[in-house]
């Protein structure tokens, strides 16, 4: 089995983290690695990576995505929808919760949260800006109606600048990032080369 450890930088708003998400937990599990979940604010990460927010991308490139979503979709079996109700979404409050749950319940909490929040934005319409609906995540994932509370404290806050700052460091320019003994894989579509650097 892997001894090897796996940062997964990625912004809970990404539709391609959703994408990978279920396939790289189960790559991790399968390979025995120790993922370090890491939400992270590309907002202050694009000014750093030359990365644009969607928005301001050139209207081709908004035009790609549109179309390789709905492919990447489809070929992955994954429901996706490609504009989703509440999208652009702030999702300052959804990476403070994703963290607290890592704190307080350990990292399979944390990849479980994700995966709700995840799921929340590109399947459900569902607002994840919205504390309640970040509250009614948390109950649906089995844990303490705490979480919420304790994801606005200090401690909180300082982890997540600290991941956006690790991943600046890192090199890390966009979600997901999977970066394993310094090397950095970009995208859900790189899940191969993942599988094989976890390889014994």
């Amino acid at each position: 089995m892997s001894t090897k450890t796996i940062d997964y930088y990625f912004a809970p708003q990404s539709p391609w983290t959703y994408l990978g998400h279920s396939r790289f937990a189960a790559i991790a599990a399968a390979a025995g690695a120790t993922v370090r979940v890491r939400p992270i604010d590309m907002g202050s990460v694009f000014p750093v990576s030359g990365g644009l927010p969607l928005g301001k991308r050139a209207p081709q490139r908004q035009a790609y995505r549109l179309v390789d979503l709905a492919r990447c979709s489809s070929h992955l079996g994954l429901p996706l929808n490609v504009k989703p109700k509440f999208f652009p979404v702030a999702s300052d409050d959804a990476a403070r919760i994703i963290i607290a749950v890592d704190m307080h319940d350990g990292t399979e909490a944390a990849m479980r949260m994700c995966g709700a929040v995840f799921a929340a934005v590109w399947v459900q319409e569902r607002n994840i800006g919205d504390p309640k609906v970040l509250d009614s995540l948390v109950i649906e994932c089995g844990l303490s109606p705490k979480r919420g509370e304790q994801s606005q404290s200090q401690a909180v806050q300082e982890r997540y600048e600290a991941y956006t700052q690790e991943a600046i460091d890192t090199q890390v320019f966009g979600a997901p990032s999977y970066v394993i003994d310094g090397e950095i894989f970009w995208g859900q579509d790189r899940l191969d080369f993942v599988e094989r650097a976890l390889r014994p």
